[in-house]
């Protein structure tokens, strides 16, 4: 039986080189000594904002340059702990960068209230008579739109001071999953004795061609998980009562209105994106697992089927500079200044994708203004792989060109919007790849790793935020949220989405202790909106070449300087309205059918 390594037994090359943040942990804590320091350096603004339009400015500059600082400061702690959560170093340090985020959020939580406070027109008269405030219009805009729903400032420094502990249901749910649990082995269709891991069954079991390693790893992964069912719904359950409780506070009607705020969406469009998909693509989805069922000759369509192969005997692996390569190739159409930062992202030792224990599961970008992007994997030498990878690096040359064109106050877009770009990769690889072969079985092979973009963002993703539309439902009527409520749930929509012909057991039901998206405020659903974007986008490309390619660049550039609206607009979209939803569930229904004509 292979064994699952220890970080220090990875090889290094295979891991990011954090030293491009702080070149020792000495240099680290030393900054983290400075910072708290320097708080002073915008409190010293206290209680003075009302003075003119040049304290404003020299308080709102002081404040992102502090910010700036302790983005990188916890970034550094928390990549190290991403890396491996079982190192107590890693976890000291890691709390010791949030008790700081906490003390810098309390400390500077007055900025945000006395702005808010100010007469009305003040910041209006302030950035006609200073014209480097134009830069913050749009925040300080968003900011008095926020007024009604404003706590007191005493009490908004008080929720601030409380940061580390109310975000500690998302560190016990990683901590249990990533330090605490420990999987039975199992047995391959061969009858070998193989390990079980997260990392292990999310990235390379799940998609195994192997069916009796697919139905067997499920298995004891899911008897794990049922071990941990009490644990992780009391986690979440207080994550969402903290979020109500906030939201009521703040006057909102409900805890789903609270969370959209932010993001700029109204409530039309979020539904439309659960609705729609699932009504439009459920039929289309049930036609793909029966083709799976009759292909691969399976007795049932169990849920640990739903990702296996179509083509088991022609699933070429690929390795992580393969991919590198290939990604590059595919991306090269977004042209030189895109590419560089591409290119630098694999030279560079940007990307981490060692397989060991304690290691974050599943992938994610990180971003450091002033730095650069941070991007976990875990490789398993699969195709899937390669998408996701593109999809990462998708984050990391959207927000590389938001930094640099934007300020540190302008450079995040909405979250509605954020996961366009990552998606957007994914499309324009499968496309590299169709175009470069004209053989039947390649074609149909890369259409099912399109089809496994679609599957995680308008299936995994789209049934997360149909289970969260729901929880926030109960919540609201003061229901409690239990193991027993979150696994029914599940299996509720699951069922209804997937029909009579994929049996949902127990252990399916189990999904919703799957992801850490659930304590991410509204995200789950933003991956379909993300990717109904992206399709359409992809299909101006397609269609007008170059024009649409600028397009996309300066929506890229513009980062969070608008509205994710006026994003996609830019880019040539109106996602205001049901079309593209609707138009990008066809579209996947038409690989389906072309895949199936190949079959």
């Amino acid at each position: 039986m292979s064994k699952i390594l220890t970080r220090a037994e990875v090889n290094v090359e295979t891991t990011w080189n954090l030293e491009d943040i702080f070149e020792t942990i000495e240099a680290w804590d030393a900054e983290l000594t400075a910072v708290q320091q320097d708080i002073s350096s915008v409190t010293k603004y206290e209680g003075k904002l009302g003075e003119g339009a040049d304290t404003l400015l020299a308080c709102l500059l002081a404040q992102e340059e502090l910010q700036a600082r302790m983005n990188r400061v916890g970034a550094y702690a928390h990549l190290h702990q991403s890396g491996d959560s079982i190192s107590p170093e890693n976890q000291m340090n890691a709390a010791r960068a949030r008790d700081l985020a906490s003390m810098v959020s309390s400390a500077l939580s007055f900025v945000k209230s006395e702005i808010i406070a100010l007469p009305k027109g003040t910041i209006e008269n302030y950035i006609k008579e200073q014209p480097e405030l134009q830069v913050f219009e749009r925040s300080l805009g968003l900011l008095e739109q926020s007024k009604p729903h404003r706590l007191s400032a005493e009490t908004e420094k008080v929720l601030a001071s409380l940061g580390e502990v109310l975000e500690a249901p998302y560190r016990i749910y990683e901590r249990s999953k990533l330090a605490d649990m420990t999987f039975p082995s199992t047995r391959n269709g061969q009858g070998e004795e193989v390990p079980v891991s997260f990392a292990l069954y999310e990235n390379k079991y799940v998609e195994s061609p192997d069916t009796e390693l697919r139905r067997n790893s499920f298995k004891a992964f899911s008897g794990t998980l049922h071990k941990y069912r009490n644990t992780f719904a009391e986690a979440y359950g207080t994550e969402v009562k903290r979020q109500v409780i906030e939201s009521r506070l703040r006057g909102y009607d409900t805890v789903t209105d609270m969370l959209l705020t932010p993001q700029q969406v109204t409530k039309d469009m979020y539904n439309n994106v659960l609705d729609i998909l699932q009504e439009e693509l459920a039929p289309h989805m049930r036609k793909y697992a029966a083709l799976k069922k009759r292909v691969l000759g399976l007795d049932q369509m169990t849920f640990a089927d739903l990702k296996a192969p179509l083509d088991p005997g022609f699933s070429p692996g690929i390795s992580f500079q393969e991919a590198g390569n290939l990604i590059k190739e595919a991306l090269s159409v977004l042209g030189p200044e895109y590419g560089d930062i591409v290119s630098d992202a694999f030279a560079n030792r940007w990307v981490d994708y060692a397989d060991n224990a304690g290691k974050r599961t599943g992938a994610f970008c990180m971003s450091i203004p002033g730095v650069h992007s941070y991007i976990l994997i875990s490789w398993a030498d699969s195709m899937r792989g390669a998408f996701t990878l593109a999809h990462e690096v998708g984050h990391a040359g959207h927000l590389m060109l938001a930094s640099k064109y934007q300020r540190l106050t302008n450079y995040r877009p909405s979250l509605y919007f954020i996961e366009a770009p990552s998606t957007m990769n994914e499309l324009l690889l499968a496309d590299h790849l169709l175009a470069r072969s004209s053989d039947p079985r390649m074609r149909r092979w890369v259409i099912s790793q399109l089809l496994g973009t679609y599957f995680h963002n308008y299936v995994t993703h789209l049934l997360e935020g149909e289970l969260q539309r729901r929880v926030y439902d109960l919540a609201m009527k003061n229901e409690p949220i239990t193991a027993v409520k979150l696994g029914e749930l599940k299996g509720d929509i699951l069922s209804s989405f997937w029909g009579e012909d994929v049996v949902i057991d127990e252990d399916a039901k189990l999904t919703w202790m799957r992801q850490p998206h659930y304590y991410m405020s509204l995200y789950p659903y933003t991956y379909a909106a993300g990717l109904t974007a992206s399709t359409a986008v992809a299909k101006l490309i397609r269609e007008e070449g170059q024009p649409a390619v600028d397009r996309w660049l300066d929506v890229l550039k513009a980062g969070g300087s608008l509205s994710p609206l006026e994003l996609m607009k830019l880019a040539g979209v109106d996602m205001s309205k049901p079309d593209p939803i609707r138009s990008a569930a066809a579209y996947v229904g038409s690989l389906i059918d072309e895949l199936e004509s190949l079959y």
